[in-house]
């Protein structure tokens, strides 16, 4: 078959040539090839989008949850040792309990504090209806008084909802005078997590729903709630929560399958879920092939009409490409109008994180004196049971020795809690000359009870002469004794655990704790806050931020490296006193 003249006035009619019928089979192919790689391409990059959002976001929301819980849960011990509700439970007039609750709770953004008494009587409240009612039976009461520490409670109401308490017994002089109760509002992060496009979950240890955009979720297991209602219909109920529902299509969830995210939260084996629907996907991925197929079908259109009219004008093929030309222009400019939008929304997210930060920072002066008390406490509590064992052998002398270290170290927690404010500025306590020699025995004689127990091998290398450096005992003593507590924990799974503590004059005075453990792996982070490499539960990561900064008000610093037989080496390095400094400070 021959080529068809440009001159006759219907070339069509005399069908399609071999030639014209394989360019039209090739164009289809490469079509559908074209539509479906796209399909596919777009599909795994804009998944990928929204996964990367929905962590960010998971991120956010158990960042926020855990700096809420960390932020009330110093609280109970600040509010335990207040003296007018201490003086208020002993004098039974609580004319001024109940406004100074309110007071703190408008300071702290918890949700209700309550002051209960020995036989579980709410005294002072900050919800004025819930004055006089009993509350001897609930767990939070019970629970704070077969403990010493500040407990954290969860129960489920009536309603279906859970209430979140942190309790702690207070006492004077050794009996139990009173129960303090924080409620921790942590309902209003459902709110906030309501008109996302998400529906988020957090279960408890258990795998209990405690907090959920869904109601009905609460009190059940993830495999219960799906079953009871499913991800789509929680989240479109939390869209309709916060929008107008008749702006959304009725078809807007059908079909349409949920992404899951999880976090661990790091309190309590709590954790967090969220299920984000690929709807928002198969919109993006729908308009990109909508284009490509309309593109295809110009061409197509295309095909047929320069076989149909071979005698088109250069002129009209011009115009024609100058379409392409602006539909592809459209193309793009949609496609930046998406990037830019995805932008801004990035920048509001990082803005946001940004916030959870400035929020987690709040609790960390608390968790800071929490850290810093654990170590009196500890030692207060083997000296108390060292005691009892000595008055049921009848060694009274003994005895009154341990009360006597009990006294010093409830001296010592004094003056740890006045220097909170040290935490927000430089300095707050006048220095003194001090012989570091007394500071290294007092640090021992303050681990004494643990280095006993661990059977801890010490050998300490201390010059005859003093070694003067101006500075506070009490917080070179703290230094000492975290840098202790650490090689302490560092031996543990050494057979024969050996400390060597060595105390050295000169030009600086230096003192070294080393030990036989396995070393440090990270030297360059070993001083930021919050950085630890003991298990959860054994240490916040703040006895070494602290120690540095304390060294640093000294004019000195604090350094750590890894011996060459093993173990690690903590050397703090202060400046020596000299005779002139000591007599121009005895003449101010």
């Amino acid at each position: 078959m021959g080529d068809t003249d440009i001159t006759d006035p219907l070339p069509i009619n005399r069908g399609l040539t071999w030639r014209q019928r394989l360019m039209l089979l090739a164009l289809i192919s490469v079509a559908v090839v074209t539509i479906w790689v796209t399909n596919v391409w777009l599909t795994q990059r804009f998944t990928e989008t929204t996964r990367n959002r929905a962590e960010l976001r998971v991120a956010l929301y158990s960042g926020n949850l855990i700096s809420e819980l960390q932020r009330n849960s110093v609280v109970p011990l600040l509010l335990s040792r207040d003296p007018a509700l201490i003086n208020a439970l002993n004098s039974d007039d609580y004319s001024q309990s109940t406004a100074r609750l309110i007071t703190y709770r408008d300071e702290i953004g918890a949700a209700s504090l309550l002051l209960l008494d020995e036989s579980g009587r709410a005294v002072a409240v900050t919800d004025r209806e819930r004055l006089g009612t009993t509350h001897r039976a609930e767990h939070y009461f019970v629970n704070a008084l077969r403990s010493s520490e500040t407990v954290f409670t969860t129960v489920q109401t009536e309603a279906g909802g859970y209430e979140f308490t942190y309790s702690r017994k207070i006492e004077a002089n050794g009996e139990l005078i009173g129960v303090i109760v924080v409620e921790v509002d942590l309902q209003k992060f459902e709110s906030g997590w309501a008109g996302i496009s998400d529906a988020v979950l957090v279960s408890d240890s258990e795998g209990l729903i405690i907090l959920s955009t869904e109601p009905r979720w609460r009190g059940l297991t993830e495999a219960e709630a799906l079953a009871t209602i499913s991800a789509p219909s929680a989240i479109r109920r939390a869209i309709q929560a916060t929008t107008d529902w008749a702006t959304l299509r009725s078809d807007a969830f059908l079909g349409s399958t949920v992404m899951r995210q999880e976090a661990r939260i790091p309190f309590q084996g709590w954790r967090m879920a969220s299920f984000t629907t690929h709807a928002s996907v198969r919109e993006k991925v729908n308009g990109f092939l909508a284009l490509e197929i309309m593109g295809f079908a110009i061409l197509l259109a295309f095909t047929f009409y320069v076989i149909s009219r071979r005698a088109t004008s250069r002129s009209v093929l011009f115009q024609l490409e100058s379409a392409e030309l602006r539909q592809l222009n459209t193309a793009l400019q949609r496609e930046i109008a998406e990037r830019q939008k995805a932008e801004k929304s990035l920048q509001v997210a990082e803005q946001t994180l940004a916030q959870s930060s400035k929020l987690a920072a709040l609790g960390e002066m608390s968790a800071a004196v929490s850290h810093e008390l654990n170590q009196p406490l500890a030692a207060m509590k083997t000296y108390l049971a060292g005691a009892k064992l000595l008055l049921q052998r009848k060694r009274p002398d003994e005895a009154l020795s341990s009360f006597q270290r009990i006294d010093d170290l409830i001296e010592r927690m004094g003056a740890i809690t006045r220097q909170l404010k040290s935490y927000a500025r430089k300095g707050g306590e006048a220095f003194e000359p001090l012989d570091t020699r007394l500071c290294v025995s007092a640090a021992l004689s303050m681990m004494e009870p643990q280095l006993k127990s661990r059977h801890v091998r010490i050998t300490r290398n201390i010059p005859q002469d003093p070694v003067m450096v101006m500075g506070d005992r009490l917080r070179l003593e703290q230094v000492l004794i975290n840098l202790l507590r650490n090689a302490i924990d560092a031996t543990k799974s050494v057979e024969d655990p050996q400390v060597d503590i060595i105390l050295s004059g000169g030009d600086m005075a230096h003192i070294t704790v080393r030990d036989n453990g396995g070393g440090v792996e990270d030297l360059e982070n070993l001083f930021e806050p919050f950085y630890t490499t003991k298990a959860p539960g054994d240490g916040v990561g703040l006895g070494l931020a602290i120690s540095s900064g304390i060294v640093n008000d000294f004019g000195g610093r604090l350094t750590a490296r890894n011996g060459q037989d093993g173990g690690a080496a903590f050397e703090v390095e202060l400046p020596i006193l000299k005779e002139d400094d000591g007599k121009t400070e005895a003449a101010e």
